[in-house]
C-alpha cells in the first residue's frame, strides 16, 4: 500500500525570540516493509538544515535559526511504499520462550542500557506471574491489561507523567502509558526501549491515537528481535505503526526538540499541529 503522511507544527510567540538548534525526529525507517519514495523537510526560510544520525540511529533534521522571530514552523511531505506485517510473525529462541528469561552475556552487555535491576513495577490491575509463562502470551496479557484498566486522555505538550502519577490518575496519553510499560518491562528483566511515529488507520478499523503522532514501546526477545508493543491501543505493533524514533527516554524520542529564549520576560506561545495520513495513488 502506498500512503502519503503531511505534518505542519506552528509555534507563535507574541514577540520575537531566539531559538536554539532544534532536532526535528520525523523521518520514519526504512526496512524490508518500509520504503521512501519522496520527502521534503521544510522550517523557517533562513535556517540551516543538516540532516544526520543520532545515537539511536534516529534520522534527524538538526536545523540552526540565525535570527529572532516570532515564528517557527516545521513541516514534512512524505511519500512512503508499506508491506503488511503480522505483529506475531517472529520466532522465539529456546532461552526466550518463557517468562522469565535470561539474556545471554553477549546479549545483556549490548542491552545493558535498556535493563534495570530494579523490582518489577507494582501494577494494581496485573501480576508479574509467580511461576514461568509462555513469552508472547505474558506480553499480550500486561499490554491487554494496561490498555483495559488506565482511560486515554489526548495531551499534545507536556512531559510524560512518571509511572506513579499515571497510576494515581487512572489515565494518560500514549507517551505515559509507554513509559509505564518500558518501567514494567525492565523491570520484569526485559530491555525495553521507547519509540513514537505515526500510527495509521488503513481502514481496517478505530485505532486511538491514530491522525497523531504517537508513542509506544519495544522490547527485545532473542529471536525476534526488538518487538513493538502499544499499550495505548493494547495491540503489537504491525505495519500500522511506522516507527521514526527510539531512545531510552521520553527526550530521545520526541519529534521536535529545542529552546527559546527572551532578554526580559518570556512571551506567550500558542502551539498547532496537524497530521493527515492518507492512500496515495
Amino acid at each position: 500500500m502506498k500512503i502519503r503522511i503531511l505534518y505542519q507544527a506552528e509555534y507563535s510567540y507574541s514577540d520575537s525570540v531566539t531559538f536554539s538548534p532544534h532536532l526535528f525526529r520525523l523521518f520514519p525507517k526504512v526496512d524490508h516493509n518500509v520504503r521512501v519514495h519522496s520527502a521534503e523537510f521544510r522550517t523557517n526560510l533562513d535556517a540551516s538544515v543538516n540532516f544526520r544520525r543520532d545515537l539511536f540511529d534516529n534520522e534527524i533534521a538538526s536545523c540552526f535559526y540565525p535570527a529572532p522571530s516570532s515564528l517557527l514552523t516545521a513541516s514534512l511531505d512524505i511519500e512512503l511504499e508499506v508491506q503488511s506485517k503480522s505483529a506475531f510473525g517472529f520466532l522465539l529462541d529456546r532461552h526466550a520462550l518463557a517468562l522469565p528469561l535470561v539474556y545471554q552475556p553477549a546479549e545483556s552487555r549490548v542491552l545493558a542500557p535498556y535493563l534495570q535491576t530494579k523490582a518489577a513495577l507494582a501494577l494494581p490491575f496485573w501480576k508479574v506471574p509467580a511461576t514461568p509463562q509462555p513469552t508472547a502470551e505474558t506480553l499480550v496479557a500486561l499490554n491487554s491489561a494496561i490498555h483495559e484498566n488506565l482511560g486515554y486522555e489526548r495531551r499534545d505538550e507536556g512531559e510524560a507523567f512518571s509511572p506513579a502519577e499515571t497510576l494515581q490518575r487512572g489515565s494518560g496519553a500514549c507517551r505515559d502509558f509507554a513509559v509505564l510499560l518500558v518501567e514494567t518491562l525492565r523491570g520484569m528483566g526485559l530491555a525495553a526501549r521507547l519509540a513514537s511515529g505515526y500510527l495509521c488507520e488503513f481502514g481496517d478499523g478505530e485505532r486511538i491515537a491514530e491522525s497523531a503522532l504517537h508513542a509506544w514501546v519495544e522490547t527485545y526477545l532473542p529471536g525476534a528481535g526488538w518487538i513493538g508493543l502499544d499499550p495505548t491501543n493494547g495491540t503489537f505493533c504491525d505495519h500500522h505503526h511506522l516507527t521514526a524514533a527510539v531512545g531510552l527516554t521520553t527526550a530521545d524520542i520526541s519529534p521536535m526538540l529545542g529552546n527559546y529564549f527572551h532578554p526580559t520576560q518570556p512571551p506567550t506561545q500558542t502551539m498547532s499541529a496537524t497530521l493527515s495520513i492518507l492512500p496515495h495513488d
